[in-house]
C-alpha cells in the first residue's frame, strides 16, 4: 500500500509538517538512489506516497529543491564525522601521520554507517556517488562540503611523504574517490563477475581492504618517484 501523509493524534502544525517533509525526503531518497535524478519526477515520488504533487510542490520550490534537501540532509552528517575522525587521529599522531592512518581516519568512519544503520543511509551512497561523479552541479557540491577535508586529507598525506609531488597526491585522491563512488553505488556487477563470491553490498568487506588497497597506491607513486630522482 502507498504510505500517504497523515495527520495522527492531536500533532502540532509544526509537527505535522516535520513529519510530511520527512516522509516525502524518505520517499524521495528512495526514489533518487534506485533511478538517478533525471529519472524521477515530483509525480513519481506523489504517486509512491499515495498524495497529490500539490503537497510536495507546497514544500519544496521544484524537483532540484527537493533534491537538494535530500542530499544536504545526509552530508552534514557526513561531514561532521569525517571531521571528527581526522581531529582524533591528529590528536593521536602529534604531527607524525602516516598513509594508511590518515585514509584510516577520513574513510573507516564513513564506512561504519553504511555496516551498522539502516537502508536510508545506503540510498543515501548512492545519491552522493551521482553528486560526486557530476560536473558543474556536483562539482559545486562538493567544493561546498568536502573539498575542505579534502584538502585536508592531502596536507596529512603530505606530512606522511613530505618528499612527495603534489600532483601525486591529489590523483591518488582522484582514484580513490572514483573507488569511492563505485562501490557507494552498489551496482551489482562485483556479483555477477565474482558469481556472488563478493557482494556489493557487503560494507564490512569493503573497510577491510579498500584503506589498504588504495595506501599501497600512493606509496607505490611515491616510491617510484623516489627511485627516478635517484
Amino acid at each position: 500500500m502507498p504510505a500517504a501523509v497523515k495527520l495522527e493524534g492531536r500533532r502540532t502544525r509544526a509537527e505535522q509538517r516535520a513529519a510530511s517533509m520527512k516522509l516525502i525526503l524518505d520517499t524521495s531518497e528512495e526514489l533518487f538512489a534506485q533511478f538517478g535524478y533525471f529519472g524521477v519526477t515530483i509525480k513519481d515520488v506523489a504517486d509512491r506516497m499515495g498524495i497529490h504533487p500539490a503537497l510536495i510542490h507546497y514544500y519544496f520550490d521544484g524537483k532540484k529543491a527537493l533534491f537538494d534537501a535530500v542530499f544536504e540532509r545526509r552530508v552534514g552528517y557526513a561531514v561532521t564525522l569525517r571531521t571528527a575522525e581526522l581531529d582524533a587521529y591528529e590528536a593521536r599522531i602529534k604531527g607524525r601521520p602516516t598513509v594508511e592512518g590518515a585514509l584510516r581516519a577520513y574513510y573507516d568512519g564513513a564506512f561504519d554507517v553504511y555496516i551498522n544503520d539502516e537502508e536510508a543511509w545506503r540510498n543515501f551512497g548512492r545519491i552522493f556517488a551521482q553528486v560526486n561523479n557530476a560536473p558543474g552541479y556536483g562539482a559545486e557540491k562538493m567544493e561546498a562540503y568536502l573539498d575542505p577535508l579534502v584538502l585536508r586529507l592531502i596536507g596529512l598525506l603530505q606530512k606522511a611523504l613530505p618528499d612527495a609531488k603534489s600532483e601525486d597526491l591529489f590523483w591518488g585522491f582522484q582514484f580513490t574517490s572514483g573507488a569511492y563512488s563505485l562501490l557507494m553505488s552498489r551496482t551489482g556487477r562485483i556479483d555477477r563477475l565474482s558469481k556472488n563470491l563478493c557482494r556489493s553490498d557487503d560494507f564490512e568487506a569493503v573497510r577491510e581492504r579498500f584503506v589498504t588497497f588504495m595506501a599501497g597506491g600512493f606509496n607505490a607513486l611515491y616510491k617510484r618517484r623516489k627511485s627516478r630522482s635517484r
